[in-house]
């Protein structure tokens, strides 16, 4: 019961922000902030379409129809910001890309990539800011690749913590010392992490979290 409370609030969030900034439209009265509020509208009802589709797919992993293919993790992560930067700056957040990578291809399913990236930023946009910007790193990492997304928010509490580390996460729980965190969100990243086969995990710093997925690299050659 807890994680249908947990995903109802989370999937009602964005549709009562969409309502406000309608509502708002009758008190703008300028054309350049009745824009700014569509821009805004968008920006939220694509992220709440985004989470809808996540849950479609998750009711159907159990029909394997998400191929695994070479996937080029850059072009993931560039997508990924392309589509949520806006959401970042009406959030007066930032959000910074690092390539490390030597190897450019992974096995993976670009959709779930996709999503998994998404989800890691989405959990990250409510912390930090201009100075403190959440950063997504691509690193090589042993026989693997690593996409990692970096926060600045409070600790995540041990128990959460030894969930994910033990990639146990099998329904959205809500994270106490981070009220602002995607419960919903990790739920989703881990589901198709493990789908792909991938580790997926988090790194506690002292002033933040990286939560990480570690993906296989493909043996096809990449020209990109």
């Amino acid at each position: 019961m807890e994680s249908e409370v947990i995903v109802a609030h989370e999937l009602k969030a964005p549709l009562s922000l969409v309502r406000q900034l309608a509502l708002s439209l009758d008190f703008e009265e300028d054309i350049a902030g009745a824009r700014e509020v569509g821009r805004q509208i968008a920006a939220t009802s694509e992220r709440a379409l985004q989470q809808v589709n996540d849950l479609t797919r998750i009711a159907r992993l159990e029909d394997a129809l998400f191929e695994m293919e070479p996937v080029n993790p850059r072009l993931v992560c560039d997508e990924v910001v392309g589509e949520l930067w806006r959401l970042f700056e009406f959030n007066r957040r930032e959000l910074r890309i690092e390539y490390r990578n030597k190897r450019r291809l992974v096995v993976a399913n670009p959709q779930l990539l996709h999503s998994v990236v998404y989800n890691f930023c989405l959990n990250a946009m409510n912390y930090g800011g201009e100075e403190l910007p959440s950063e997504i790193t691509v690193i090589d990492r042993a026989n693997k690749i690593r996409i990692a997304v970096r926060d600045y928010g409070p600790a995540v509490p041990t128990k959460i913590w030894r969930e994910i580390k033990d990639g146990f996460v099998k329904k959205p729980v809500a994270t106490p010392m981070r009220p602002g965190s995607s419960g919903l969100g990790l739920y989703i990243a881990a589901k198709f992490a493990n789908y792909m086969g991938c580790d997926f995990g988090l790194i506690r710093h002292r002033d933040g979290t990286s939560f990480y997925i570690d993906l296989p690299v493909s043996g096809q050659l990449s020209f990109l």
